[in-house]
């Protein structure tokens, strides 16, 4: 989640992963898949940049768990499951 600011400065958090597009001209809107418009007092390129960080937090997670997954075989020894690699 990101957390943006609507014009009358109350803060609210959204998922980037449904923003369809961002529009600037001359405030900001965030439109959703769903077709929902928000304008927020972010400019364009700091909703980007907060998009960008989001992501990344959430790749460096997925690494940090992935490196700290068990490897050989559980107590009753199966192998636990990991995320295929490509």
């Amino acid at each position: 989640m990101i957390v943006v600011t609507r014009l009358n400065t109350s803060r609210f958090a959204i998922n980037p992963d449904l923003i369809e597009r961002i529009q600037e001209n001359p405030d900001t809107v965030l439109i959703m898949l769903n077709g929902a418009k928000y304008v927020v007092v972010e400019p364009m390129e700091e909703v980007i940049e907060l998009i960008a960080q989001f992501r990344a937090r959430v790749v460096s997670t997925a690494r940090t768990l992935d490196s700290t997954a068990p490897t050989g075989p559980t107590t009753d020894g199966t192998l636990p499951l990991r995320p295929r690699t490509v």
